[in-house]
């Protein structure tokens, strides 16, 4: 039997644990996993010796912002940069964007703008606003992933968030079709006005506003499948494993810079760190990792939420909440995990399987007989300074400048085909792909 390409390492990330293996690829997908040094035919023999070869990421949460916002962050820039961090597979977030995707018409407008840019593949998520419950279905039917929501206000006028009574009916519709609801859960009655420095902002939202919107959202889910995004309070953690225990379908995600930063190392004026909900403290951090390794939190993805430079000016007061680490995620999270004594193959199951598990894609993120052949060769023990200047999204702004990491993404193929800076992604709906 011959195969297009044969991927060999001593460190292949299988969802059996790391081991040395021989993966063999067919007409884009997994076709074997042998012992490494297994002979077979074909048209091309890639040996990587010690350096691991992981599947290629699902990141779930990705602003890319077009069409409408394209100068914050667009199609081309962000694949190109979740390629170089390793990420394979996209779902793009449905605000930012001019329309937002919250009808199929929108959605049509931003799969277009999408078509012929990407360098990975991209997937949509919808998004429930008051006064669109009448549009969740046919976006269901259409192919997206879910439904975005907000319990307190977005940031952006065209998006608004759901009252306690809208949150009720769009539940009610997505529980009747077995949609999935993903959620930032901050209680706008909790949050505060914001001075100018880092303490003031943080203060604005303290750990109280997850709380109450968490407990809020469990209180309704009624039967109804919910994601809440981007755990950033510790506190909430038994609040959702108390649901979970009780039958709530209920997951939930962080992000690496609520697992590799702290408030006590973020200076005034640094708002490239700011970000809805905030970074918390390192012993907040702590009980995140906790969390992660107890299995309260399911998947770790970027919140990439870019803007232009000059959104990011003035005091944490004013300035646009988002952090942009889409290429930088892998390595950022294998740095701390590995200091924490957490293995290759835990930093694969937060980043790679469980997302492609809450969107349902079962040919995404494992090393495994019929998987789409996304593959990633990482070098986990070189070192590298992080220049803002050599990242691949649209504007050179992240809170990781400078920092010293341990990680380095040297080979991605998607489908088989090495990633080459071409557009070969394709656009995925819920069933598979376009």
């Amino acid at each position: 039997m011959t195969y297009d390409l044969v991927v060999r390492s001593e460190r292949v990330v299988t969802p059996d644990g790391e081991r040395p293996a021989a993966v063999c690829v067919r007409n884009g997908r997994i076709a074997a996993v042998f012992g490494r040094d297994v002979r077979v035919e074909t048209s091309r023999d890639e040996d990587f010796g010690d350096l691991a070869v992981l599947p290629g990421l699902v990141d779930s949460h990705v602003h890319v912002n077009e069409p409408g916002r394209t100068e914050w962050e667009g199609f081309a820039t962000a694949t190109a940069a979740a390629a170089a961090g390793g990420v394979t597979t996209i779902i793009d977030m449905p605000l930012n964007s001019l329309p937002p995707t919250v009808t199929v018409g929108a959605l049509t407008e931003k799969r277009q703008a999408a078509r012929g840019q990407c360098v990975v593949d991209v997937g949509f998520w919808g998004g429930a606003i008051p006064g669109n419950v009448a549009d969740l279905k046919p976006l269901h039917d259409a192919g997206v992933f879910g439904f975005k929501s907000f319990l307190s206000p977005s940031g952006v006028d065209e998006f608004p968030h759901l009252s306690w009574s809208e949150l009720d009916k769009a539940l009610a519709e997505i529980k009747a079709f077995d949609g999935l609801l993903i959620v930032h859960a901050e209680d706008p009655a909790e949050l505060g006005e914001s001075g100018p420095s880092y303490e003031d902002f943080l203060a604005s939202r303290p750990d109280r506003a997850e709380e109450r919107a968490i407990d809020g959202l469990l209180s309704r889910a009624d039967g109804a499948r919910v994601h809440i995004l981007h755990v950033s309070s510790a506190t909430a953690l038994g609040r959702i494993a108390a649901a979970r225990a009780a039958g709530v379908r209920v997951s939930a995600e962080t992000c690496p810079h609520y697992l590799t930063l702290a408030a006590e190392e973020i200076p005034d004026g640094a708002t490239e760190f700011k970000c809805c909900p905030p970074i918390r403290g390192s012993v907040n951090r702590d009980r995140l990792w906790q969390g992660l390794a107890d299995g309260i939190l399911d998947c770790v993805v970027s919140d990439h939420s870019p803007s232009t430079p000059d959104l990011k000016r003035g005091g944490f007061g004013e300035a646009w909440g988002g952090v942009s680490s889409l290429q930088l995620g892998l390595p950022a999270m294998w740095t701390a995990a590995r200091a924490r004594g957490h293995r290759l193959t835990d930093v694969v199951r937060w980043m790679a399987a469980a997302p492609a598990n809450l969107t349902g894609l079962a040919h995404k993120g494992r090393i495994a007989v019929g998987a789409d052949a996304d593959l990633v060769v990482f070098d986990p023990d070189a070192e590298f300074t992080v220049d803002p200047g050599g990242l691949r999204q649209r504007h050179p702004v992240t809170p990781y400048a400078g920092a010293r990491l341990r990680g380095v993404v040297e080979r991605v193929w998607l489908r088989g085909r090495e990633i080459d800076g071409e557009p070969s992604g394709e656009l995925l709906t819920r069933e598979r792909e376009s």
